[in-house]
């Protein structure tokens, strides 16, 4: 027997994916489903009038688990067509219900519909982790809403936020791509049972051409699967534009994780926060003092990876031929499975680092001072207007100490003078006790508590409590 290591396989399956996500993409899953969708349309056509009895669905039933993969896998060999293989091997342990399984049906039957349920079902553990997320998040910007930190544009030191009113940033994203693939779910339906070109001959030919019967057929069959309802028209496929609608959802997860990740790996180059570093772990193999943010580093590794994949399906479903062509599948069964077994990677390590964030808030506030003087400049600007002086010449008067403080700062490595300049222009008709009762960064975070507070009841809170129950922890294999 071959050793698993001659043989390549997904690092989804070995590093990253989790064993529900895995599960959801199995063969095990697949062809159950694709049993229990023979036993739907069994039964459906049984309650409207088939010569179908109920000791053929009772054995349809008895071994709709009991999958024997030996036998489908011999058949396929010999007939090359995996969906006639799988029919011949339940028909061998149903022997009496043999003659109906897949009546009238084409492949599209338990192969698409099969797809647009690993859809929801992936999609539903993909939503579970993502709130899992935001509530981790909410936590930690509560607990941070009021302490002031740097804030920037153009990755260059601006006016104060709080730690937790950025938090609140990276959570925004992530509640508008829950709200998006919550969307996506409430519209997906099933395709039914459409035939070969979607015009429903074969069920035409069953049914005496009673159409009444063969729309009825179809609602028993999605009531049965819990969905509400199947797609009006179709050619022979569900449109490959469903599998672009999930995967856009998907690519915007991808992308808002993207954003914190980078986010936390400036901050940890700052040594403003950290993601969480184990007892053993190792930084670098050369540089035993290193402590990289490697797991928000494999988050961005894997949001690549899944933003240049959603591009598929929608190539494919624009060069989906008339009724319908098959180069969709190789590229669908790899493009939607990893899509889903990627992002949920990304999730497993979002929930871990947003456990354990770590902020050193004295290295934090110490940043915050050393900038603060230059961010005060405006209000000791606006005081001493308030006091008789001259805006124009104070605000020429700033530049020009603000500009000199720098230089000391940046070209000779000495502390920040500002205040020191400011103080001893007599064109500002303040004391150094009053302009250094500017510098409490309290005064500079604006609105950003009360923004946190706000959002958390107003945004987060709604969303938290769709999802309640288990916590979800996410011990990460690497």
């Amino acid at each position: 027997m071959a050793d698993r290591r001659d043989s390549y396989i997904s690092p989804f399956s070995t590093r990253y994916a989790s064993a529900e996500m895995q599960h959801i993409f199995s063969d095990n899953f697949k062809f159950r489903t694709w049993r229990k969708l023979w036993i739907a349309l069994a039964k459906a056509e049984k309650e409207l009038g088939l010569d179908i009895t109920d000791e053929q669905i009772a054995e349809l039933e008895a071994n709709k688990d009991n999958i024997n993969f030996d036998v489908a896998e011999e058949r396929e060999k010999l007939v090359r067509h995996d969906v006639m293989s799988h029919v011949y091997a339940y028909g061998k342990q149903c022997p009496k219900a043999e003659p109906i399984i897949h009546l009238g049906a084409t492949s599209c039957y338990v192969g698409d519909n099969t797809d647009i349920i690993i859809l929801r079902e992936a999609s539903r553990i993909v939503l579970k982790k993502c709130a899992q997320v935001l509530k981790n998040l909410a936590a930690f910007a509560k607990q941070y809403k009021d302490l002031p930190a740097l804030a920037y544009t153009h990755l260059q030191p601006a006016q104060l936020t709080t730690i937790g009113k950025r938090a609140t940033l990276w959570m925004y994203e992530l509640s508008q791509d829950i709200e998006n693939l919550e969307y996506q779910l409430s519209r997906l339906l099933l395709l039914g049972q459409k035939g070969t070109t979607g015009t429903q001959a074969s069920f035409m030919e069953l049914f005496d051409s009673d159409e009444e019967k063969i729309k009825k057929l179809e609602a028993l069959i999605a009531k049965d699967m819990g969905f509400d309802g199947c797609v009006p028209v179709s050619g022979q496929t569900y449109s490959r534009k469903v599998d672009a609608y999930f995967l856009g959802a998907l690519s915007g997860i991808a992308q808002s994780a993207y954003k914190f990740a980078n986010d936390m790996r400036i901050l940890q180059s700052f040594e403003e926060m950290e993601e969480p570093f184990e007892k053993n772990q190792i930084g670098s193999s050369a540089m035993p003092y290193k402590r990289n943010p490697m797991r928000s580093e494999r988050i961005c590794a894997l949001a690549r990876y899944v933003i240049i994949d959603s591009l598929n399906p929608g190539i494919t479903a624009g060069t989906q031929w008339f009724e319908r062509t098959l180069d969709d599948s190789a590229n669908k069964r790899i493009s939607v499975a990893e899509a889903f077994l990627a992002v949920d990677s990304i999730l497993n390590i979002y929930i871990n680092v947003t456990s354990g964030l770590v902020v050193y808030e004295k290295v934090v506030t110490r940043r915050v001072m050393e900038k603060l003087p230059f961010m005060a400049t405006e209000n000791i600007m606006m005081e001493s207007v308030r006091r008789g002086g001259n805006r124009q010449e104070l605000h020429e008067a700033l530049r020009v100490h603000s500009h000199a403080a720098a230089a000391k700062v940046k070209l000779e490595g000495g502390a920040n003078d500002l205040i020191d300049r400011i103080a001893a222009d007599d064109r500002f008709p303040l004391t150094k006790e009053e302009i250094v009762s500017q510098l409490d960064p309290a005064k500079y975070t604006g609105r950003s508590s009360s923004q946190v507070e706000e959002f958390l009841n107003e945004v987060i809170a709604p969303i938290l409590a769709r999802y309640e129950g288990e916590e979800i922890k996410s011990e990460l294999k690497v």
